[in-house]
């Protein structure tokens, strides 16, 4: 412990020390009020019973002011002199900025610079940026470190921690950051403007935001002005690490290529602290006016509007922004007649609303057209199962239809002969073939017996009724089976051609040509008249 004191005379704890390293790293220049409110929430409540505010202040704020003393020490931050009200400004050394981009992890060369010399005149430019800080983060007490607080101060806490939510962490903020126009970001050249505050909290559904404050001291005109160095600035391109221009800003910032649907600039919001003698009710109609080429849009059919190449410029008030917060409707958008929360006002709702008709309306036209095939499919399936229906074989045994089974396989080829032993049957009626098949053999054999020749005559048997060459009479059943060919292709009878009569007349005029009696006719019976035609029986009769 003694070397601690040593280390840290004035007893600040690892955790005091960082939220000073933050808060200053991100403000440049702050009081410990502020400082305490942004870095521990939680002290607010915790000394509300203190008998003045001054008490109270000086109770809450005491850790943080041991921090900056054991700082101050060690080299890391300085008194900046004091503000209007005679609240002690602090800042940080360049050896404080080096310590404080570790802890809000940025790049030592965007820290910016130590704000030495800005309590001089009062400081209350920076005072306001700072509460507008304060305003937009709304930092929300941590309950655990309230836990045997009483429950008077749990309960203002708690209803601190239910209020409307703040936008990002203090590392979401930058201070005083150039954007040049010509030059470079180490080195910015003239005509460039100076954000006050940026803003990136993509988390929280605000990429990015330039923040300008204004304590109603500058008129419309050097207001519009400065506007028109940030257009100047948001126009400006460079070529990116790998060769390809785009525009400046996004080589340092991430957003998306479009915003609410178009490919607009980043929104610039004007925050009005009524100290000055100029009206913000005056001063923003007037401003509106002179900057509408930067912010108007393309009116579309829908409704909405188009913002393409275009600035979204918002305004507020300080005092509703510090009550209501980054969701509260105190948000106006330069073209719109009333007021929105802070994201509504930097998007484009009646785009996003249209953007969404447009895809359910699309969306319902796929699902008809989706139907619409798939009735056209079913209508065909249909069609062609029917088809397919009526080309089903039936079995020739039993008459049912065949199965999708015994169909593929009935169809089944090898080298244009069927595989199937019996391609017109079913499997039930397949399967008793064999049988009938044998039964049916074994009863023909026994009914009618085979002769061993019969089967060649059947087979060698002309497949037309033979006629007669004499007479051109059509054989009989009997001449014709008389007549077949048996064995290496002989007949049984002499005269296959001629049919039974002619047969039996050649035999008979063969005889009596060969017979010495002379021919007479028997009595009573005349002789038959030849035939005509039958020239070579003739010489058997002269």
């Amino acid at each position: 412990m003694a070397g601690k004191r040593k280390t840290n005379p004035a007893g600040s704890t690892n955790s005091y020390r960082g939220d000073v390293l933050r808060v200053l790293g991100a403000l440049k220049v702050a009081t410990t009020d502020q400082i305490q409110r942004i870095g521990a929430p939680h002290l607010t409540f915790r000394h509300a019973d203190k008998e003045t505010p001054s008490k109270q202040k000086q109770a809450r704020t005491a850790s943080h002011t041991g921090a900056l003393s054991d700082m101050r020490k060690h080299g890391l931050s300085e008194n900046g002199g004091s503000t209007a009200t005679g609240d002690s400004l602090r800042n940080l050394t360049l050896k404080g900025l080096q310590a404080a981009s570790y802890e809000l992890r940025r790049p030592v060369t965007e820290m910016g610079s130590t704000a030495r010399g800005a309590g001089s005149s009062g400081a209350s430019h920076p005072m306001a940026v700072n509460e507008t800080v304060i305003a937009m983060l709304r930092p929300k007490p941590n309950m655990a470190r309230l836990a045997v607080d009483p429950p008077h101060v749990q309960a203002a806490a708690q209803a601190a921690v239910d209020g409307p939510d703040g936008i990002g962490t203090i590392a979401s903020y930058w201070t005083e950051v150039s954007l040049p126009a010509t030059g470079t970001w180490n080195a910015p050249g003239k005509g460039g403007a100076q954000a006050d505050i940026v803003l990136t909290a993509p988390q929280d559904g605000v990429p990015l935001l330039f923040i300008e404050v204004d304590n109603c001291h500058e008129t419309a005109e050097e207001l519009a002005d400065k506007l028109e160095k940030y257009a100047r600035f948001f126009r400006r391109k460079v070529k990116d690490t790998d060769g390809k221009e785009r525009p400046m800003w996004r080589t340092r910032w991430s957003a998306p290529d479009t915003w609410s649907g178009d490919r607009t600039h980043p929104a610039v919001l004007l925050v009005f602290n009524r100290l000055g003698e100029r009206n913000p009710d005056r001063t923003v109609p007037r401003l509106a006016e002179l900057t509408r080429h930067l912010w108007q849009g393309q009116r579309q059919k829908g409704g909405h509007h188009h913002y393409d190449g275009r600035i979204p410029i918002i305004a507020a008030g300080l005092g509703n922004l510090s009550k209501y917060g980054p969701e509260g409707p105190v948000f106006l958008r330069f073209g719109r007649d009333h007021m929105q929360p802070l994201r509504e006002a930097i998007g484009n709702p009646r785009r996003e609303a249209a953007d969404a008709r447009a895809r359910e309306e699309a969306k319902v036209r796929q699902e008809e057209y989706q139907a619409q095939v798939r009735r056209a499919a079913q209508e065909q399936a249909a069609k062609q199962a029917a088809e397919r229906e009526a080309r089903r074989p039936v079995c020739t045994g039993c008459g049912a239809k065949f199965a999708d089974e015994r169909w593929e396989a009935a169809q089944a080829t090898d080298w244009g002969t069927p595989k199937d032993s019996h391609p017109r049957l079913c499997d039930a009626c397949k399967q008793r073939a064999p049988a009938a098949e044998r039964h049916a053999a074994a009863k023909q054999e026994h009914q009618e017996p085979v002769r061993r020749g019969t089967a060649q005559q059947s087979f060698q048997r002309s497949p037309h009724r033979p006629v007669c060459t004499e007479c051109g009479a059509a054989f009989t059943d009997e001449r014709w089976k008389a007549t077949e060919r048996i064995g290496w292709g002989t007949t049984q009878e002499p005269r296959p051609s001629l049919c039974g009569d002619c047969d039996r007349r050649f035999v008979t005029d063969v005889q009596q040509a060969w017979s010495d009696e002379p021919r007479h006719e028997e009595q009573g019976q005349a002789v038959p008249e030849q035939k005509a035609g039958g020239t070579w029986l003739s010489r058997f009769r002269r």
